[in-house]
């Protein structure tokens, strides 16, 4: 590393040692600045300085659609009010190696070479939005923590996006009892034999005239 370089990097490591707060970022950066500075007395020459750093907010990207990839299966996840971490069962992963693609309602995260196989996962369709900038990936040695960072704060009650099918339809254009009707329907397909009768029961009422509302009975 030639002097002017070495200068440099001790001059900004020593802007980061004075806005650094947490006691383990603050004794990683002194650290370094004691090598540096002993790299500099002596006139010695380093190849490259490296921090580290496991936190990956992007990630080196390897296209190539002929490839095979195995879904990782082995996870778990919770949540606070304001992010989502998901955790992959999955060892030997290279940050160089790695793809990650977040979307405000989806992300996908695939793992090149890990014990001779491609991994795998993805979310096509997230319960809720996302802030893509803000997402990260964090790799340990037997596992892999994702974080979405939700746009809005609030409790997910899945991962996956789910519609609700009891929720009749808004569409204006639509006859106003259509959205009543194919909640009606749904209720059908899902509920027990017992309500299942009372249905088919109000829906004939209502065919035949003999109740203008075929939910006037549950209101």
């Amino acid at each position: 590393m030639a002097a002017n370089d070495l200068a440099l990097d001790l001059e900004e490591l020593q802007q980061l040692h004075s806005i650094a707060k947490r006691p383990r970022v603050l004794s990683l950066i002194s650290s370094e600045i004691r090598n540096l500075e002993k790299l500099s007395k002596d006139g010695a020459s380093v190849s490259s300085l490296q921090i580290p750093a496991s936190v990956l907010t992007a990630a080196k990207v390897i296209h190539n659609p002929s490839l095979n990839y195995v879904s990782v299966s082995s996870f778990s996840w919770d949540q606070d009010n304001d992010k989502v971490k998901i955790y992959l069962s999955l060892e030997g992963v290279d940050q160089e190696k790695m793809e990650t693609d977040f979307k405000p309602m989806s992300f996908d995260a695939k793992f090149h070479d890990v014990h001779g196989k491609n991994y795998r996962f993805s979310l096509p369709k997230l319960n809720k939005e996302i802030v893509p900038e803000k997402c990260k990936v964090l790799l340990k040695p037997t596992r892999i923590v994702i974080t979405l960072a939700k746009a809005s704060k609030g409790n997910w009650l899945d991962l996956h996006y789910k519609e609700d099918k009891f929720k009749p339809s808004l569409d204006k254009e639509k006859d106003p009892m259509a959205g009543i009707m194919d909640m009606m329907k749904n209720m059908y397909e899902d509920g027990d034999e017992e309500m299942k009768k009372t249905i088919a029961k109000a829906w004939t009422d209502a065919r035949s005239g003999k109740a203008a509302d075929p939910l006037k009975r549950y209101t």
